[in-house]
C-alpha cells in the first residue's frame, strides 16, 4: 500500500502524517508513506487545498486533517 500526504509542509501536513504513522503502527498496517510537496504532482491530482491524503493512487480527503476513524477505514 502507498499512502501520499499531499501539501508543502503547513503545520496540517505535518498532523496527517503523524496521524497516519500512528494509525498504521497501532494497526500493524505495511505501507510506504511518501510527503508530496511538489506543486505540479499535487495539481495532477486535482487537488485544490491540503492537506490531502491519497491512498494507492485515489484521493481520499483534501482540505482537512483527516480523522483516526477514516484512515483505519481507507487502509482496511
Amino acid at each position: 500500500m502507498k499512502i501520499e500526504i499531499l501539501g508543502t509542509g503547513c503545520s496540517k501536513c505535518k498532523k496527517t502524517k503523524e496521524i497516519i504513522e500512528k494509525v498504521l503502527k497501532e494497526t500493524g498496517v505495511e505501507a510506504e508513506v511518501l510527503k508530496v510537496e511538489d506543486f505540479e504532482t499535487i495539481l495532477n491530482y486535482g487537488v485544490m487545498v491540503t492537506p490531502a491524503v491519497v491512498v494507492d493512487g485515489d484521493v481520499k480527503v483534501a482540505g482537512k486533517v483527516p480523522d483516526e476513524k477514516d484512515i483505519r477505514k481507507w487502509i482496511n
